[in-house]
């Protein structure tokens, strides 16, 4: 049996009461840093071995795992911080338990991004998670661009070296929007910071940002000032492979307009050309 174990992402309070009972129980645990894991284990008095699973080992040590679930043998998928899969690694071992039929259950506990969307007081009825915004500035424009345009609240991790540029990124994309960042996530530091792009760089250029950071941007209102239109329907067309009947429909709700209204500036524009 595998057990997906979800862990604490900062508190080791938050380690829930089943996670402990199956930790004990398994014959040893997958673990994306040992000594990380060790020092939860330790905690609470559990001598288990641990083995070392991450993104580089994940798929030479999947054969052995694979193995020894046939057999029966019992193993914990434990997080670093918070939920496997989520931004960690582990999905392309459940793939295979799924595709071979053997047993598997996850456990449910902490996770960064669901911690960081209650904290922001944005909508919650609908959201995206992006995961880690891209290194590549091309790609993580494309991502910041389709967070504006989102019908709900948007969410991704950046690193802290990194938050300050992406702020700027989204002041030049749209300044009026309201942006939540929330790090330091259930530890003693924890912040919870909401407003628009221009008040946040001045927060964190004050306040250099340090551990793992969730970014957050609600969804809004998008001023024809800010992107003119003939920015906007591309951007759209772009960000979402969209064709441009379908882009100047998303542009309507944007902007709080008529699609009649989109439709007719925009087939002025291509008339004038």
């Amino acid at each position: 049996m595998l057990y997906v174990i979800s862990s604490h992402i900062g508190n080791l309070g938050d380690i829930t009461l089943r996670a402990l009972e199956i930790l004990k129980k398994c014959n040893y645990i997958l673990c994306e840093d040992t000594r990380r894991s060790r020092i939860l284990l330790d905690h609470f008095g559990i001598q288990k071995p641990l083995k070392s699973f991450h993104k580089f080992s994940e798929k030479k040590e999947e054969k052995g795992i694979l193995e020894d679930l046939r057999e029966g043998v019992e193993i914990g998928l434990l997080s670093d911080a918070g939920t496997p899969t989520i931004a960690d690694p582990g999905r392309e071992l459940i793939v295979k338990v799924i595709e071979e039929g053997l047993p598997f259950t996850a456990l449910p506990g902490p996770c960064s991004l669901i911690q960081g969307l209650v904290l922001s007081g944005f909508p919650s009825e609908r959201f995206q998670f992006l995961g880690f915004l891209s290194k590549k500035e091309s790609e993580g424009l494309k991502v910041l661009r389709s967070m504006l345009f989102f019908n709900g609240t948007s969410i991704c991790y950046v690193p802290p070296n990194r938050l300050v540029s992406t702020l700027e990124y989204l002041y030049q994309l749209s300044p009026v929007a309201n942006i939540g960042v929330a790090r330091e996530l259930t530890k003693i530091h924890e912040e919870c910071v909401r407003g628009i792009p221009s008040q946040l760089i001045t927060h964190f250029k004050n306040n250099p940002p340090k551990g793992e950071i969730v970014l957050l941007v609600e969804k809004g209102k998008i001023e024809e000032e800010e992107i003119p239109l003939d920015e906007l329907l591309p951007l759209l067309q772009e960000s979402f492979s969209l064709s441009l009947k379908e882009a100047i429909k998303m542009a309507a709700k944007l902007l709080g307009k008529p699609k009649k209204i989109i439709y007719n500036k925009t087939h002025e524009r291509i008339h004038k050309v």
